[in-house]
Protein backbone atom coordinates (compact mmCIF):
# COMPACT_ATOMS: atom_id res chain seq x y z
CA UNK A 1 0.00 0.00 0.00
CA UNK A 2 1.29 3.43 -1.31
CA UNK A 3 2.28 6.01 1.46
CA UNK A 4 -1.28 8.52 0.20
CA UNK A 5 -3.35 5.30 0.06
CA UNK A 6 -2.79 4.76 3.54
CA UNK A 7 -3.77 7.94 4.03
CA UNK A 8 -6.91 7.83 2.30
CA UNK A 9 -7.81 4.41 4.16
CA UNK A 10 -7.44 6.32 7.62
CA UNK A 11 -9.63 9.01 6.88
CA UNK A 12 -12.27 6.70 6.08
CA UNK A 13 -11.91 5.00 9.28
CA UNK A 14 -11.87 7.82 11.40
CA UNK A 15 -14.79 8.58 9.60
CA UNK A 16 -16.24 5.51 10.38
CA UNK A 17 -15.17 5.66 14.05
CA UNK A 18 -16.48 8.75 14.64
CA UNK A 19 -19.83 8.47 13.55
CA UNK A 20 -20.09 5.07 15.25
CA UNK A 21 -18.64 5.92 18.71
CA UNK A 22 -17.52 8.34 21.97
CA UNK A 23 -13.97 8.73 22.37
CA UNK A 24 -14.20 5.74 25.33
CA UNK A 25 -15.90 3.11 22.52
CA UNK A 26 -12.99 4.07 20.35
CA UNK A 27 -10.64 3.16 22.94
CA UNK A 28 -11.84 -0.13 23.79
CA UNK A 29 -12.22 -0.96 20.08
CA UNK A 30 -8.66 -0.30 19.35
CA UNK A 31 -7.73 -1.97 22.66
CA UNK A 32 -9.71 -5.00 20.99
CA UNK A 33 -7.74 -5.00 18.54
CA UNK A 34 -4.28 -4.56 20.06
CA UNK A 35 -3.76 -1.37 18.89
CA UNK A 36 -1.29 1.13 20.89
CA UNK A 37 -2.88 4.33 22.33
CA UNK A 38 -1.41 5.22 25.78
CA UNK A 39 -0.31 8.84 25.66
CA UNK A 40 -1.38 9.72 22.34
CA UNK A 41 -3.13 13.34 22.77
CA UNK A 42 -4.35 14.50 19.93
CA UNK A 43 -3.99 17.46 18.48
CA UNK A 44 -7.45 18.50 18.14
CA UNK A 45 -10.63 17.86 19.92
CA UNK A 46 -12.42 15.42 17.39
CA UNK A 47 -12.99 12.05 16.96
CA UNK A 48 -11.91 11.61 13.94
CA UNK A 49 -8.55 13.29 14.02
CA UNK A 50 -7.70 10.93 17.41
CA UNK A 51 -8.42 7.79 15.36
CA UNK A 52 -6.93 8.91 12.94
CA UNK A 53 -3.24 9.62 14.51
CA UNK A 54 -3.66 6.48 16.39
CA UNK A 55 -3.70 4.60 13.68
CA UNK A 56 -0.89 6.54 12.16
CA UNK A 57 1.59 4.63 14.73
CA UNK A 58 0.25 1.29 13.47
CA UNK A 59 3.14 -0.40 11.26
CA UNK A 60 0.88 -3.01 10.68
CA UNK A 61 -0.74 -3.13 7.47
CA UNK A 62 -2.73 -6.26 7.80
CA UNK A 63 -4.41 -5.51 10.98
CA UNK A 64 -5.37 -1.49 9.43
CA UNK A 65 -7.05 -3.34 6.86
CA UNK A 66 -9.10 -5.55 9.07
CA UNK A 67 -10.17 -2.68 11.15
CA UNK A 68 -11.79 -1.73 7.98
CA UNK A 69 -13.33 -4.61 6.69
CA UNK A 70 -14.62 -5.16 10.11
CA UNK A 71 -16.49 -1.51 9.52
CA UNK A 72 -17.33 -2.53 6.31
CA UNK A 73 -15.37 -0.28 4.65
CA UNK A 74 -14.25 -0.85 0.76
CA UNK A 75 -11.02 -1.00 -0.09
CA UNK A 76 -8.76 -2.82 -2.76
CA UNK A 77 -6.10 -4.53 -0.49
CA UNK A 78 -5.88 -8.19 0.38
CA UNK A 79 -4.91 -9.42 3.89
CA UNK A 80 -4.29 -13.30 2.80
CA UNK A 81 -0.57 -13.73 2.42
CA UNK A 82 0.64 -14.76 -0.74
CA UNK A 83 0.95 -18.49 -1.35
CA UNK A 84 4.19 -20.22 -0.46
CA UNK A 85 6.30 -20.47 -3.56
CA UNK A 86 8.64 -23.72 -3.43
CA UNK A 87 9.27 -23.83 -7.09
CA UNK A 88 12.52 -21.33 -6.82
CA UNK A 89 16.06 -21.93 -5.85
CA UNK A 90 16.99 -21.08 -2.40
CA UNK A 91 19.14 -18.13 -2.23
CA UNK A 92 19.17 -17.19 -6.02
CA UNK A 93 17.61 -14.28 -7.79
CA UNK A 94 13.67 -14.35 -8.79
CA UNK A 95 13.17 -13.93 -12.05
CA UNK A 96 9.16 -14.47 -13.48
CA UNK A 97 9.17 -15.66 -17.12
CA UNK A 98 6.44 -14.83 -19.30
CA UNK A 99 5.91 -16.36 -22.50
CA UNK A 100 3.47 -17.52 -25.27
CA UNK A 101 3.57 -21.19 -25.70
CA UNK A 102 4.93 -21.92 -28.30
CA UNK A 103 8.26 -20.66 -27.45
CA UNK A 104 8.20 -22.91 -24.50
CA UNK A 105 10.99 -24.61 -25.68
CA UNK A 106 13.22 -21.96 -25.91
CA UNK A 107 12.38 -20.50 -22.43
CA UNK A 108 13.48 -23.41 -20.70
CA UNK A 109 16.66 -23.23 -22.05
CA UNK A 110 16.90 -19.66 -20.87
CA UNK A 111 15.36 -20.85 -17.58
CA UNK A 112 18.24 -23.63 -17.60
CA UNK A 113 21.13 -20.74 -18.61
CA UNK A 114 19.90 -18.30 -15.94
CA UNK A 115 21.25 -20.70 -13.47
CA UNK A 116 24.16 -19.77 -14.54
CA UNK A 117 24.24 -16.42 -12.85
CA UNK A 118 22.08 -17.12 -10.02
CA UNK A 119 18.75 -16.82 -11.26
CA UNK A 120 16.19 -18.76 -10.50
CA UNK A 121 13.46 -19.00 -13.46
CA UNK A 122 9.26 -19.12 -13.21
CA UNK A 123 8.60 -20.45 -16.67
CA UNK A 124 4.73 -19.37 -16.89
CA UNK A 125 3.83 -21.97 -19.91
CA UNK A 126 0.48 -20.42 -21.59
CA UNK A 127 -2.72 -21.99 -21.45
CA UNK A 128 -5.73 -21.04 -22.40
CA UNK A 129 -8.11 -22.87 -19.66
CA UNK A 130 -5.28 -23.67 -16.89
CA UNK A 131 -5.76 -25.54 -13.66
CA UNK A 132 -6.82 -23.92 -10.49
CA UNK A 133 -3.24 -25.50 -9.23
CA UNK A 134 -1.42 -24.60 -11.82
CA UNK A 135 -3.01 -20.67 -11.78
CA UNK A 136 -1.98 -20.83 -8.08
CA UNK A 137 1.18 -21.76 -9.01
CA UNK A 138 1.52 -18.81 -11.38
CA UNK A 139 -0.22 -16.20 -8.58
CA UNK A 140 2.47 -17.49 -5.95
CA UNK A 141 5.44 -17.08 -8.73
CA UNK A 142 4.23 -12.93 -9.65
CA UNK A 143 3.77 -12.38 -5.98
CA UNK A 144 7.25 -13.59 -4.53
CA UNK A 145 9.22 -12.69 -7.87
CA UNK A 146 12.08 -9.86 -7.52
CA UNK A 147 11.30 -9.07 -11.24
CA UNK A 148 9.85 -10.33 -14.71
CA UNK A 149 11.11 -11.19 -18.33
CA UNK A 150 8.57 -10.52 -20.78
CA UNK A 151 9.66 -12.50 -24.28
CA UNK A 152 7.81 -10.28 -26.63
CA UNK A 153 6.73 -12.10 -29.88
CA UNK A 154 3.45 -11.81 -32.32
CA UNK A 155 0.48 -13.30 -30.68
CA UNK A 156 1.88 -11.90 -26.82
CA UNK A 157 -0.31 -9.10 -27.35
CA UNK A 158 -3.22 -11.04 -27.96
CA UNK A 159 -2.47 -13.13 -24.62
CA UNK A 160 -4.81 -12.21 -21.61
CA UNK A 161 -2.29 -14.54 -19.51
CA UNK A 162 0.77 -12.69 -20.38
CA UNK A 163 -0.76 -9.12 -20.68
CA UNK A 164 -2.13 -9.72 -16.65
CA UNK A 165 1.35 -11.00 -15.54
CA UNK A 166 2.74 -7.60 -16.91
CA UNK A 167 -0.11 -6.10 -15.16
CA UNK A 168 0.57 -7.91 -12.14
CA UNK A 169 4.65 -6.69 -12.54
CA UNK A 170 3.32 -3.28 -13.17
CA UNK A 171 1.37 -3.09 -9.88
CA UNK A 172 4.00 -4.41 -7.77
CA UNK A 173 6.43 -2.24 -9.45
CA UNK A 174 9.12 -4.55 -10.06
CA UNK A 175 12.18 -4.45 -12.36
CA UNK A 176 10.05 -5.53 -16.26
CA UNK A 177 12.68 -6.74 -18.48
CA UNK A 178 10.90 -6.96 -22.13
CA UNK A 179 12.70 -9.21 -24.65
CA UNK A 180 12.27 -8.03 -27.99
CA UNK A 181 11.44 -11.48 -30.53
CA UNK A 182 10.36 -9.26 -33.08
CA UNK A 183 7.82 -7.11 -31.13
CA UNK A 184 8.09 -3.80 -29.24
CA UNK A 185 7.25 -3.27 -26.14
CA UNK A 186 3.80 -1.72 -25.91
CA UNK A 187 1.63 -0.12 -22.97
CA UNK A 188 2.62 0.60 -19.46
CA UNK A 189 5.67 -1.21 -20.50
CA UNK A 190 6.48 1.05 -23.68
CA UNK A 191 8.75 3.29 -21.70
CA UNK A 192 11.38 0.01 -21.60
CA UNK A 193 13.85 -0.49 -24.90
CA UNK A 194 14.33 -4.09 -23.59
CA UNK A 195 16.59 -6.76 -24.58
CA UNK A 196 17.52 -7.83 -28.55
CA UNK A 197 15.95 -11.56 -28.66
CA UNK A 198 15.88 -11.85 -32.44
CA UNK A 199 18.71 -13.46 -33.93
CA UNK A 200 20.67 -13.76 -30.48
CA UNK A 201 21.78 -16.83 -28.49
CA UNK A 202 20.21 -18.24 -25.26
CA UNK A 203 23.57 -17.67 -23.72
CA UNK A 204 23.70 -13.70 -25.09
CA UNK A 205 19.56 -13.28 -24.11
CA UNK A 206 20.74 -14.93 -20.47
CA UNK A 207 24.24 -12.59 -20.31
CA UNK A 208 21.58 -9.48 -21.21
CA UNK A 209 19.27 -10.37 -18.27
CA UNK A 210 21.78 -10.89 -16.02
CA UNK A 211 23.46 -7.22 -16.58
CA UNK A 212 20.10 -5.37 -17.13
CA UNK A 213 19.13 -7.01 -13.31
CA UNK A 214 22.59 -5.69 -12.05
CA UNK A 215 22.57 -2.75 -13.38
CA UNK A 216 19.04 -1.55 -12.05
CA UNK A 217 18.64 0.41 -8.52
CA UNK A 218 15.44 -1.81 -8.25
CA UNK A 219 17.31 -5.24 -8.47
CA UNK A 220 20.95 -4.73 -7.88
CA UNK A 221 21.39 -5.87 -4.10
CA UNK A 222 19.36 -8.55 -4.64
CA UNK A 223 21.44 -9.94 -7.49
CA UNK A 224 24.85 -9.53 -5.99
CA UNK A 225 23.66 -11.22 -2.57
CA UNK A 226 22.13 -13.94 -4.63
CA UNK A 227 25.36 -14.32 -6.12
CA UNK A 228 27.13 -13.87 -3.96
CA UNK A 229 25.04 -16.60 -1.75
CA UNK A 230 25.77 -19.03 -4.51
CA UNK A 231 29.45 -19.10 -4.70
CA UNK A 232 29.64 -19.21 -1.24
CA UNK A 233 27.41 -22.38 -1.32
CA UNK A 234 28.84 -24.08 -3.59
CA UNK A 235 30.32 -27.62 -4.12
CA UNK A 236 31.57 -27.90 -7.93
CA UNK A 237 34.62 -25.97 -8.35
CA UNK A 238 34.18 -25.08 -12.19
CA UNK A 239 30.77 -23.23 -11.09
CA UNK A 240 32.19 -21.57 -8.05
CA UNK A 241 34.93 -20.09 -11.15
CA UNK A 242 32.47 -19.53 -13.58
CA UNK A 243 30.41 -16.88 -10.65
CA UNK A 244 33.74 -15.92 -9.71
CA UNK A 245 34.31 -14.57 -12.78
CA UNK A 246 30.78 -13.33 -13.54
CA UNK A 247 31.35 -11.11 -10.23
CA UNK A 248 34.43 -10.08 -11.15
CA UNK A 249 32.80 -8.68 -14.37
CA UNK A 250 30.20 -6.46 -12.17
CA UNK A 251 31.63 -2.60 -11.91
CA UNK A 252 31.11 -2.70 -7.97
CA UNK A 253 30.62 -5.15 -5.25
CA UNK A 254 29.42 -3.76 -1.59
CA UNK A 255 32.44 -4.68 0.97
CA UNK A 256 30.05 -5.98 3.16
CA UNK A 257 28.65 -8.49 0.37
CA UNK A 258 32.54 -9.78 0.17
CA UNK A 259 33.86 -9.91 3.65
CA UNK A 260 30.83 -12.20 4.82
CA UNK A 261 31.51 -14.35 1.44
CA UNK A 262 35.15 -14.79 2.64
CA UNK A 263 33.66 -16.06 5.73
CA UNK A 264 31.59 -18.34 4.11
CA UNK A 265 34.52 -19.59 1.35
CA UNK A 266 37.01 -19.90 4.72
CA UNK A 267 33.84 -22.62 5.69
CA UNK A 268 33.81 -24.39 2.87
CA UNK A 269 36.14 -27.41 2.61
CA UNK A 270 35.24 -27.90 -1.32
CA UNK A 271 36.55 -24.06 -2.09
CA UNK A 272 38.97 -23.53 0.82
CA UNK A 273 41.25 -26.29 -0.30
CA UNK A 274 41.21 -25.75 -3.81
CA UNK A 275 44.14 -23.21 -4.89
CA UNK A 276 42.88 -22.62 -8.44
CA UNK A 277 39.59 -21.35 -6.75
CA UNK A 278 41.60 -19.04 -3.92
CA UNK A 279 43.48 -17.72 -6.77
CA UNK A 280 40.60 -16.93 -9.09
CA UNK A 281 38.98 -15.41 -6.01
CA UNK A 282 41.42 -13.34 -4.45
CA UNK A 283 42.18 -11.43 -7.78
CA UNK A 284 38.34 -11.02 -8.04
CA UNK A 285 38.51 -9.18 -4.47
CA UNK A 286 41.66 -7.30 -5.24
CA UNK A 287 39.42 -5.75 -8.11
CA UNK A 288 37.25 -4.58 -5.18
CA UNK A 289 39.93 -2.93 -3.32
CA UNK A 290 39.12 -6.03 -0.18
CA UNK A 291 41.80 -7.56 1.53
CA UNK A 292 42.64 -11.16 -0.38
CA UNK A 293 41.57 -14.37 1.79
CA UNK A 294 44.41 -16.34 3.75
CA UNK A 295 43.62 -19.27 5.40
CA UNK A 296 46.02 -20.44 8.02
CA UNK A 297 47.15 -23.93 8.15
CA UNK A 298 46.60 -25.59 11.29
CA UNK A 299 49.04 -28.17 11.16
CA UNK A 300 51.50 -25.71 10.29
CA UNK A 301 50.92 -23.85 12.87
CA UNK A 302 50.95 -26.65 15.26
CA UNK A 303 54.77 -27.57 14.09
CA UNK A 304 55.73 -23.74 14.20
CA UNK A 305 54.52 -23.32 18.26
CA UNK A 306 56.31 -26.37 18.82
CA UNK A 307 59.66 -24.57 17.99
CA UNK A 308 59.15 -21.30 20.13
CA UNK A 309 61.48 -21.94 23.17
CA UNK A 310 59.64 -22.39 26.65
Amino acid sequence: MRAIEKIELLEKIAQELQLRMTFSEIDIFFDAHGVKYAGIVPSANSKRIYAKEVLAKEKSEDLILKIAEELDIPHNYSTKSPREATFWKPGFFRLFLTHLASFKVQTSHLQSVLKRYAISAFVAHEDIEPSREWQQEIEAGLSTMDALAAILMDGFRESNWCDQEIGVAVGRDVLIIPIRKGMDPYGFIGKYQGIQGVNKTVGEVAEQVFITIVKSPKTRSKMLLALCNAIGQSTDIDEALDKVAILKSVDAVPEDNLEKLKDRVKDNSVLSESENFLASFNGMLAKFGVNKLVLVDAKAEDEWDDDIPF
